[in-house]
């Protein structure tokens, strides 16, 4: 299960350990995964795109073809302009980076124990 480990021998008390908030922080499971409106609205034009033009070479339409091909990569164009105007996955900020970092160095710590 997501967000589940198997529980550590000192964790008698619980069927499962969930993850703690610097293993997440660690993981990039902050969010951007293109879960924005940049992402959804590049990937949609993307496929109808393809879709198009899928159906064209079928139908042996060129025209078509590289009408939906163009459709397809506009669909890039259009989702990298909207995360400039910033409807994409915000740039990580010095703190977060530094509690990445922070996290990335306790987890080793704790693996160099374990061995």
């Amino acid at each position: 299960m997501v967000g589940e480990r198997s529980p550590s021998p000192d964790a008698a008390d619980s069927a499962t350990q969930r993850f703690t908030n610097e293993e997440q922080l660690m993981a990039g499971s902050s969010g951007g995964h293109g879960h924005t409106p940049a992402a959804w609205t590049g990937v949609i034009i993307s496929f109808i795109g393809f879709c198009a033009a899928s159906v064209f070479i079928v139908a042996a339409n060129p025209v078509g073809f590289w009408a939906g091909t163009a459709l397809t990569l506009l669909g890039a164009v259009v989702g990298g302009v909207m995360k400039m105007a910033g409807m994409g996955t915000p740039k990580e900020s010095a703190e977060m980076a530094a509690a990445r970092e922070a996290a990335g160095a306790k987890a080793r710590a704790r693996l160099a124990e374990a061995r």
